[in-house]
């Protein structure tokens, strides 16, 4: 099991309570379950909104079950920005 880092962001980072948390997980899905359980409510609902990052690589539309963490890796939780 990869353990590293995972960040928040904006309405995320509010809804989490924190600016970031320790993962222990193998893929992006097993970290975001563990999200969930340790924060319902709110940011459950904000993840649905969201875009990740993995090492600084994006997610897109590539299912979270397929995407492997790293020992010392960097989960960035990205939601919706508005302006531009």
């Amino acid at each position: 099991m990869a353990a590293g880092t995972i960040r928040y962001w904006a309405a995320a980072k509010a809804a989490a309570g924190t600016a970031e948390e320790p993962y222990a997980a193998e893929t992006l899905a097993e970290a975001l379950e563990a999200v969930r359980e340790r924060h319902p409510g709110e940011l459950v609902r904000v993840l649905q909104r969201c875009s990740y990052l993995v090492d600084g690589d994006p997610v897109g539309t590539r299912g979270h079950e397929t995407v492997r963490l790293a020992e010392g890796g960097t989960v960035e939780v990205l939601p919706p920005f508005a302006g531009g």
